[in-house]
């Protein structure tokens, strides 16, 4: 049987899978700035309210998911209202497959069709994978914050990266 993969909406009963993938990174990464793994609870709640509002994508191949995508909210504030954060997982042991840059070219396509202005990549760094995956879709570096991260017992730094879809 041949590779069979598809990019699918997110459904609740993905959660568990999503959560492995995510707590991996958590407990070995700088990838993401959470320090203790996710709970369940904690996880589901904040993945049903980032699916209510913006589109939020799982790659599956041969019936595991080996990725996600979402957009999130960046800021607060009623004038950040078409500006989106954009964050893609891919499983740790999955890397290589082309996975991230499927995941976000179709995340960007329905980013596009929401008429959002802009989509903004937040990205621990230094990161050559993300930041070349970032630059692949036409992302360009906009900021470069230093230590504003405190993770392993070391400051991090996270860059910015901006794609304006309109």
């Amino acid at each position: 049987m041949g590779l069979i993969f598809m990019i699918r909406p997110f459904h609740i009963k993905d959660t568990q899978a999503l959560l492995d993938i995510y707590n991996y990174y958590v407990l070995n990464t700088t990838a993401t700035f959470d320090i203790e793994p996710l709970s369940h609870q904690v996880f589901k709640d904040k993945l049903i309210y980032i699916n209510d509002e913006y589109p939020f994508i799982v790659y599956e191949e041969n019936d595991k998911i080996l990725g996600y995508a979402y957009g999130s909210r960046f800021r607060p504030k009623p004038a950040y209202n078409y500006v989106v954060e954009s964050t893609v997982y891919v499983k740790h042991d999955a890397h290589g497959k082309q996975i991230g840059t499927k995941l976000y070219a179709e995340l960007l396509r329905l980013l596009k069709e929401r008429n959002l202005h802009t989509v903004l990549g937040v990205l621990t760094i230094p990161n050559e994978a993300s930041v070349k995956l970032h630059e692949r879709f036409g992302f360009e570096q906009v900021a470069n914050l230093k230590e504003v991260g405190l993770k392993f017992g070391k400051w991090q730094h996270i860059g910015i990266w901006q794609l304006k879809l309109t």
